[in-house]
């Protein structure tokens, strides 16, 4: 994208800097009367036309590659600014599925230990089979719930691999909150704005260019008469002025106005674009602060609770039911309160995107 705008960027560099507003012509000509009189007649003519430049339409044609330039650079920022959205949402679905994949393998290990608690309660006669059976069942699900943990992981890291073409993660990607309040210092807002400049400069030079150059035109004639061996060599000027017609402009600048059209529809599509991401990203920061204050009581609750239940197993007060159903809790209340630790920066992630900071 970026090596095409450059091309045209030079193309409209060129055009602006050229002595004459379009390419000159020659032309020659000759004219005898072999098939007519007979009578010796020749002339020769050799013609150089030269458009001559329109008022203020050079002046406008150099807008227009500077507005270009503008354009061009506006765009490779708001590349830049896309891609790390793009890098940005990579890591973070790998943070979550790393995160999701810890949790899993410390369910397993729980459940582990727990089934070898009861089956040497089973073997010594102080358990059911039925206990047994069920812890089994608990490791099994602890296992499938892994597998497919790592599976999820596997996704994102390729996913990764496909948009960087790298294997290794980031060490560190938590990011910082930007002091920037909204998004008027987006290069992807800064894009659009050059858009719509670009459009409207190219609007007067269409203005400008609805009307024909006026053509000057410099011939050299050698003519010979009847009868006559002697050539006679003159030099002539003309002076070609055309007369504006709405066939010729109406077109020209009904293009123009719709090129300004398109740019503004666009920019007023983005900024209700951009303006529901900030709500959602300054929205979505409260929700997950407030969650993760709640999450964290609920995790700090979840391992007093495990705890007690666990000497509560040991010392037969309690069933294997009811410790299970607390490690569940314990569980969830853990993954709840990982996943919004997480989801938290990746947030103020999606917060500095929408403001435009780049990571």
């Amino acid at each position: 994208t970026l090596q095409s705008r450059e091309s045209v960027l030079n193309a409209k560099k060129i055009i602006a800097n050229s002595m004459l507003p379009a390419a000159p012509a020659i032309s020659l000509g000759h004219q005898n009367d072999v098939l007519g009189s007979g009578r010796g007649e020749r002339e020769w003519q050799a013609d150089l036309e030269v458009p001559v430049w329109l008022p203020n339409q050079r002046n406008n044609r150099l807008k227009v590659a500077d507005a270009t330039q503008s354009s061009v650079s506006a765009n490779r920022e708001s590349l830049k600014l896309h891609v790390a959205g793009l890098l940005r949402d990579a890591v973070w679905d790998i943070a979550i599925n790393n995160n999701n994949v810890a949790l899993t393998s410390n369910k397993l290990a729980v459940a582990s230990k727990l089934q070898q608690d009861v089956e040497k309660r089973y073997q010594a006669g102080e358990s059911a089979k039925t206990d047994a059976m069920l812890a089994q069942q608990e490791t099994l699900r602890a296992k499938k719930e892994q597998l497919r943990a790592e599976a999820e992981l596997m996704h994102a890291r390729h996913r990764y691999y496909l948009l960087t073409g790298l294997r290794e993660i980031p060490a560190n990607f938590e990011e910082k909150q930007s002091a920037l309040e909204d998004y008027s210092q987006s290069s992807i807002w800064a894009e659009a704005q050059s858009k719509v400049g670009l459009a409207e400069t190219e609007r007067d030079l269409a203005q400008v260019e609805s009307h024909e150059n006026l053509q000057v035109l410099f011939n050299m004639r050698s003519t010979k008469g009847a009868f006559d061996n002697m050539s006679n060599e003159s030099v002539g000027v003309k002076v070609r002025i055309p007369f504006g017609g709405d066939s010729r402009a109406a077109p020209i600048k009904a293009a123009a106005e719709l090129g300004v059209g398109n740019a503004l529809t666009e920019r007023e599509t983005l900024r209700n674009a951009l303006e529901t991401m900030m709500h959602e990203a300054e929205h979505n920061l409260s929700v997950s602060r407030a969650e993760l204050a709640i999450a964290s009581k609920q995790y700090e609750i979840a391992k007093e609770s495990v705890t007690l239940a666990e000497k509560s197993f040991q010392l037969g007060e309690s069933d294997l039911v009811s410790l299970m159903r607390v490690q569940a809790l314990t569980y969830e209340a853990e993954r709840a309160f990982t996943t919004r630790e997480i989801q938290l920066q990746w947030d103020i992630a999606r917060y500095n995107q929408a403001v435009g900071a780049l990571p």
